[in-house]
């Protein structure tokens, strides 16, 4: 999966947002957005995973995610 992200310079801070997911963090550099964005990206996926594995979407089989 590929996802974009954007950096800009807000006021104070470094704003990171993934476009896609709707995730949006922030730093005091902009390198510090950056990995903020990943660790929320990553957050943001595992949650979703978790809720749809909850709700009976998916199921994991061997390691992989198996639609239900």
């Amino acid at each position: 999966m590929r996802l974009s992200i954007d950096v800009k310079k807000g006021e104070k801070y470094f704003v990171g947002r993934c476009p896609e997911l709707g995730v949006t963090t922030q730093g005091k550099t902009a390198a510090e957005a950056k990995k903020n964005l990943k660790e929320a990206i990553s957050l943001h996926l595992e949650s979703m995973v978790d809720y749809m594995i909850e709700h009976g979407k998916v199921r994991i089989e061997n390691g992989k995610i198996i639609e239900a």
